[in-house]
């Protein structure tokens, strides 16, 4: 859809595309509350899907920032034992594991394996940001090693919940505004988890593959 240009005087002003105001608007709402309103739910009426998007959404940026801050825990359980932030043995094991996950929620199990290589590689963004600053300032290293095992154990967790929160948000995903409502997701996730810009930037990096190229 695109947009039209009209004549004010001598100056052009450009008519944006009712749909696109009106996304635009929600969201604004969205990230100015923090909420969605009330016609968030299916069947509500609403005539964007913006609303029922962002209520799909928002569980998945929210795991995303979840998985990222074990993340920390695995920098520290590494730091100083020469383990190598990469670890494809490891890393296919997790693939495997939610591609399988994913046929037994009814989740799409290429887009899960898509959307968890991302998350695999934002979360080894905060370990190499966490370890480039530990060595820069070593009185910031942890001055104890979390136990990598039962780290784990915690990410395994929360995997199983995004692999969920992947196969309930299916509709928001293949809608137009997918990625502008994804985006109004992650600056509230932003603000209410107040993550830092390692973290942010993580969380960018973390979430690319859940809207699909359209």
């Amino acid at each position: 859809m695109s947009s039209r240009t009209t004549t004010t005087g001598s100056r052009p002003v450009r008519r944006v595309p009712a749909r696109l105001a009106l996304t635009t608007a929600v969201a604004a709402g969205v990230l100015a509350t923090g909420v969605a309103p009330a016609s968030a739910h299916e069947g509500s009426g609403s005539r964007t899907g913006v609303p029922s998007s962002y209520s799909q959404l928002l569980p998945l940026t929210t795991l995303s920032a979840e998985r990222l801050a074990t993340a920390d825990l695995v920098a520290a359980a590494k730091w100083g034992t020469g383990s190598p932030i990469d670890d494809p043995a490891r890393e296919q094991v997790v693939l495997d594991t939610v591609r399988k996950q994913a046929v037994e929620t009814g989740a799409d199990p290429e887009a899960t394996v898509a959307i968890f290589r991302d998350q695999i590689e934002a979360n080894k963004l905060v370990q190499r940001g966490l370890h480039a600053l530990w060595t820069a300032d070593p009185s910031k290293a942890p001055a104890e090693r979390p136990d990598l095992t039962e780290v784990r154990k915690e990410i395994n967790r929360i995997n199983i919940e995004l692999v969920r929160a992947i196969a309930g948000s299916d509709r928001a995903r293949a809608t137009w505004s997918c990625r502008g409502v994804l985006a109004v997701t992650a600056v509230h996730v932003r603000h209410e988890k107040q993550l830092d810009k390692l973290h942010s930037r993580a969380l960018v990096r973390a979430v690319p593959s859940v809207c699909p190229v359209r």
